[in-house]
């Protein structure tokens, strides 16, 4: 995607005891239709729009790396609530279709069961229903999540990676908040599908250095075709590329084979398949697919529950843009 997973994720959060309160029946009573609106949903966006999938994986991930699964992205601004997280820089280019077919589900479940269903819950279960459309595992999603109170362009910033960190400073990050290497390798498979806008690995294909116009790990032949792809990036910041150029919207472990290639796009991927902590992880990855999938569906059960909201601590939106309590214009 528009901006790298690897470097998306979790400064800020740890994970959360009220996670224990999540149920995998959480409507079984209150909205038993909330699987199946879910499912139908997303599948009707996905065949029309294939990039739904990637679309909605990263907004799970931008919305629980800032303060917690929570829906707090979805916050719209306004006059009362200005600088919301919807609103940083890191978050401009994520997909208008993800945002799309979130409001779209809740919208169907506000006339199946009113004021039951939160939309946080709504992007962890469309998260993996599209994971699973698009050929990716399957994991189990608990539920009873409620929306955040507040949303803040702040957190954004405060809670993101940025692409000029060592392996070092990514590695720390992600064990400091109770995730393995292991755990961060297999998240990062998540760029088997979607693409990467030219402007975040413009440096590995433009004026690299004094010596060379490309990063000399990157494969020259593929060096190339991003030149050309990207040769007016800086007059079209839209233009990206995919992840995986081998098969971009199937998930699977073909990512993981192109890094071992010199065929990812950023410096991280390559900093995967040659640093001695990961690069073995990758290998395992790249050969068997299965063992990926079992360990991306644990670290995305795990991430899931992260920061959530329960109780009082949270509300169920009627609108997923806006807090309920939000003042008449």
């Amino acid at each position: 995607m528009a901006f790298n997973i690897l470097f998306l994720l979790f400064l800020s959060i740890p994970f959360s005891p009220s996670s224990a309160k999540l149920t995998l029946d959480y409507y079984k009573s209150t909205c038993p239709d909330f699987e199946k609106i879910v499912r139908e949903n997303v599948f009707a966006k996905q065949s029309v729009v294939p990039a739904t999938a990637a679309g909605v994986l990263r907004l799970f991930f931008h919305d629980c790396i800032t303060d917690g699964c929570d829906a707090s992205l979805l916050v719209s601004s306004t006059a009362f609530n200005p600088h919301v997280e919807r609103d940083a820089d890191l978050n401009l280019s994520l997909s208008g279709d993800a945002f799309d077919i979130i409001v779209k589900i809740k919208n169907a479940l506000e006339l199946a069961c009113p004021s039951i269903v939160s939309c946080s819950d709504i992007i962890a279960q469309a998260t993996r229903d599209l994971v699973k459309i698009v050929g990716g595992p399957f994991y189990q999603v608990r539920l009873g999540r409620k929306d955040s109170l507040v949303s803040s362009d702040s957190k954004v910033h405060a809670s993101l990676l940025m692409p000029n960190m060592t392996m070092n400073q990514i590695i720390e990050k992600f064990t400091s908040k109770n995730l393995t290497i292991r755990e961060m390798v297999a998240l990062t498979g998540a760029h088997t599908i979607g693409f990467t806008h030219c402007k975040e690995f413009s440096n590995r294909i433009f004026n690299f250095s004094n010596t060379s116009q490309v990063d000399p790990t990157l494969n020259p032949n593929m060096a190339e075709g991003l030149r050309q792809v990207c040769k007016n990036y800086t007059m079209d910041p839209s233009m990206a590329a995919f992840n995986d150029v081998r098969s971009p919207s199937k998930f699977d472990n073909a990512y993981f084979n192109n890094i071992l290639k010199g065929l990812g796009l950023l410096t991280s991927d390559y900093l995967l398949g040659v640093d001695p902590r990961t690069k073995p992880i990758v290998e395992k990855y790249a050969k068997d697919e299965k063992v990926f999938f079992q360990d991306f569906a644990n670290a995305m059960e795990k991430v899931s529950v992260f920061g959530v909201k329960t109780g009082h601590k949270g509300e169920v939106r009627n609108r997923c843009d806006r807090f309920n309590n939000l003042p008449a214009m």
